[in-house]
């Protein structure tokens, strides 16, 4: 392929084409494609026997996605945009026998304790198959993280297995306010340590963003310096659904 060299010099229509060329290629770069690529290496690190099955027979799965404005796909215009909606429609390109009933139990502003109080009537009720539960963001920016933070997550934890679902845990997104707030190291290892100490599946959806942003990608958080944007979920969805995937195997 030629390459056009925009050099010093030249005439100013010709700056002018190099110009433009730039800025379309530099736009048409996808950032979810772009985060994707920082996926490499990285897995839930615990199998999902329970969906197994499920996945690979045609019977119905049961997905009940949990957790705070992350999981609702607050400030995402598009309707079906929220990670939970993507990882559903990823698992459906991967195995496309599959028949997915998702279920969205997302709040915003809950914290913690606040999803914990409406585990029953929120997630079991639902008689999940797996529970992909976010969880921490808004412990760390706005509420503070409770004392009892990780005995409490792991005894729901525990609650939710003995109900015959598998569980992922997402942990937090890596963005400006949630850097700001020197408490999210505590909560990221909450996070990971439960999922160690329960074998359930750990989403990292930290070390993704970090690995994606610090490299410069561009255009995973929105204006808020909070919340994912539209390409922030697409890369949490699909890498969740590939992991997913990965896992019961």
């Amino acid at each position: 392929m030629s390459r056009l060299f925009c050099l010093p010099g030249l005439v100013l229509p010709l700056l002018f084409v190099c110009s433009t060329m730039s800025y379309a290629q530099s736009a048409a770069v996808d950032p979810s494609a772009a985060c994707l690529a920082f996926k490499s290496g990285l897995s839930l690190g615990a199998p999902l026997p329970r969906i197994k099955n499920k996945l690979r027979t045609g019977r119905t799965l049961t997905v009940v996605a949990f957790g705070s404005s992350s999981t609702t796909g607050f400030g995402v215009l598009k309707p079906g945009g929220a990670f939970p909606d993507v990882t559903k429609q990823e698992l459906l390109r991967l195995l496309p026998s599959a028949r997915i009933e998702l279920i969205n139990s997302g709040r915003i502003l809950d914290d913690l304790p606040g999803n914990i109080a409406r585990l029953d009537d929120d997630v079991l009720r639902y008689k999940p198959d797996l529970v992909l539960w976010q969880i921490g963001t808004n412990d760390v920016v706005w509420r503070g993280i409770a004392n009892n933070a990780k005995e409490i997550l792991s005894d729901a934890v525990k609650r939710l297995k003995a109900a015959n679902a598998d569980v992922v845990l997402l942990d937090l997104q890596y963005a400006p306010l949630v850097l700001i707030a020197k408490r999210h190291s505590r909560m990221e290892k909450i996070i990971a340590d439960v999922a160690r100490e329960q074998n359930v599946g750990h989403f990292p959806r930290f070390l993704l963003m970090r690995r994606a942003i610090e490299a410069g990608v561009k255009g995973l958080v929105l204006w808020d310096g909070l919340h994912n944007s539209a390409e922030g979920h697409k890369c949490v969805g699909v890498a969740l659904a590939q992991m997913i995937d990965a896992a019961a195997r």
